[in-house]
C-alpha cells in the first residue's frame, strides 16, 4: 500500500447527475456546509506539497472523486499533475486514479487520462434498465453517454474499470448484469453495495434484502469461478479480495479486513477527513492550511476513528467464517445494512469453489 493515500473531491460535491442513491449527497447533508465549490489553485499547491512531505520519497496514490470530479476541468488536472512533478523532489512514485460518471469525458480527457497513467473508474450499473437509477438531473437515463466514455477511455489506451452500485433491483438481476459487462469486455468490476442514508432503515429497490444479496453473491460468483477456470477471468474486486483472504494473502480493498486504515480526503476547501463516508463534521481532522498530515494523522479524531472499528462484534467472534468474512468488511456498510446470514449463505454454499485458486494466484486487481 503505498505511504499516502489521499482521496481528493476537487469539485466537492457537485455533480451534473441527480442518481437516486447518491451517497455524497447524504454525508453533504450532514455537515454545516452542503458544499465547498471547486479547489483552488492555491489549496491545490499546498495540498500537494504537504501530502509529498508526509509521504517522504515513498509511494503516494491521489484518486479523485466528488460528486463529480471533472467538473473541476481538464485545466485542474492538468495543473495538478504538473504540481506534483515540480514538487516531487524525493521522487516518490505517484499513482493517479479517478471515480468519474463519464459524461463529460471528450477526446482530450481521454488522452490525458492515458498520457498520465490515470486509472479510470467509470460509474455504470450494468446494461440500460440496470443503470435506471444514474439520471441525468432530466430525470432520462445516462447510460449510452456512458458507454459512449467507455468508448472513448479504449480508443486512447486509458485503463479503466467499472464500478456499479449494487441495488436491490441489480442483485436481482446480477447474472444479466454480470453478462452484459463480459459480452461489452469489461474486464474489471466492482460491486458496491447501495448504502442507506444515515440513520435510515428505509425499504425499497434500492437497497438489498440479505436474500437478495446472498442471491446475488452466488450466482455471480459461480459465473467469476467458472470464467477463471475456462481461462477467460474478469476481475471482480470483492471476490478477488476474498480469493486473497482465503489463500493466506493481504487483501488490497479498503474495509476488506473488518476494520479502518488510515485514509485521508481531501474537500475542496482544504478540510481533511478519515475516510470518504464519514466527510462530516464530527470527523474533521484540520484544514490543511492550516496543519499537516501528521498531525492530523495523530490527531484524537484520527485515532478514535480508527479505535472505533476494531472491536469484533461478539456473534463473530466464534463464527468459522470470521477470518474470511471479516465481520461483512466495511464499518459504513455494515451501519447501513446487517447482511450477515447473507455472507453465511453465501460461503456456506460457495467457500468449496475457493479450492480452485489454491494451485495458481488470481491475477491481480488493477
Amino acid at each position: 500500500m503505498p505511504c499516502l493515500s489521499l482521496m481528493i473531491k476537487p469539485a466537492s460535491s457537485l455533480c451534473n447527475l441527480s442518481c437516486t442513491y447518491c451517497f455524497y449527497r447524504d454525508v453533504s447533508e450532514h455537515r454545516e456546509h452542503l458544499g465547498f465549490g471547486k479547489m483552488t489553485k492555491e489549496t491545490t499547491e499546498v495540498l500537494i506539497q504537504k501530502a509529498l512531505a508526509f509521504a517522504d520519497g515513498q509511494s503516494a496514490a491521489f484518486a479523485f472523486q466528488g460528486g463529480e470530479p471533472t467538473l473541476a476541468g481538464l485545466d485542474y488536472f492538468r495543473h495538478f499533475t504538473e504540481t506534483v512533478q515540480r514538487f516531487n523532489q524525493k521522487n516518490s512514485p505517484i499513482f493517479y486514479s479517478i471515480q468519474t460518471n463519464g459524461t463529460l469525458l471528450t477526446d482530450e480527457w481521454a488522452q490525458f487520462f492515458a498520457e498520465h497513467h490515470f486509472l479510470v473508474g467509470l460509474s455504470l450499473d450494468g446494461d440500460l434498465e440496470g443503470n435506471k437509477f444514474r439520471k441525468k438531473p432530466s430525470g432520462s437515463n445516462s447510460f449510452y453517454r456512458i458507454l459512449s466514455a467507455a468508448e472513448l477511455l479504449r480508443r486512447y489506451g486509458a485503463e479503466f474499470n467499472i464500478l456499479t452500485v449494487l441495488t436491490g433491483y441489480c442483485a436481482e438481476n446480477g447474472e444479466r448484469i454480470y453478462r452484459y459487462f463480459r459480452a461489452k469486455g469489461f474486464r474489471y468490476l466492482q460491486f458496491i453495495p447501495c448504502l442507506r442514508p444515515f440513520d435510515s432503515d428505509e425499504q425499497s429497490e434500492l437497497y438489498m434484502t440479505p436474500e437478495q444479496y446472498a442471491d446475488f453473491l452466488i450466482r455471480t460468483f459461480n459465473l467469476y469461478v467458472k470464467d477463471y477456470v475456462r481461462g477467460e477471468y474478469i476481475s471482480v474486486r470483492q471476490y478477488d479480495n476474498w480469493v486473497r483472504l482465503f489463500l493466506g494473502q493481504p487483501t488490497e480493498q479498503c474495509g476488506m479486513l473488518g476494520y479502518c486504515s488510515h485514509q485521508f480526503v481531501a474537500e475542496s476547501n482544504g478540510n481533511i477527513y478519515p475516510c470518504d463516508f464519514y466527510c462530516t463534521d464530527e470527523y474533521l481532522l484540520g484544514n490543511i492550511e492550516e496543519t499537516d498530515f501528521r498531525t492530523m494523522a495523530e490527531s484524537e479524531t484520527a485515532v478514535h476513528f480508527i479505535r472505533e472499528s476494531l472491536p469484533v462484534p461478539e456473534r463473530c467472534k466464534t463464527c468459522k467464517l470470521y477470518p474470511i468474512c471479516r465481520a461483512g468488511g466495511c464499518k459504513r456498510t455494515r451501519q447501513s445494512a446487517d447482511y450477515c446470514e447473507a455472507y453465511k449463505k453465501f460461503f456456506s454454499a460457495c467457500l468449496p469453489l475457493f479450492r480452485v485458486f489454491i494451485a495458481e494466484k488470481p491475477p491481480k486487481t488493477p
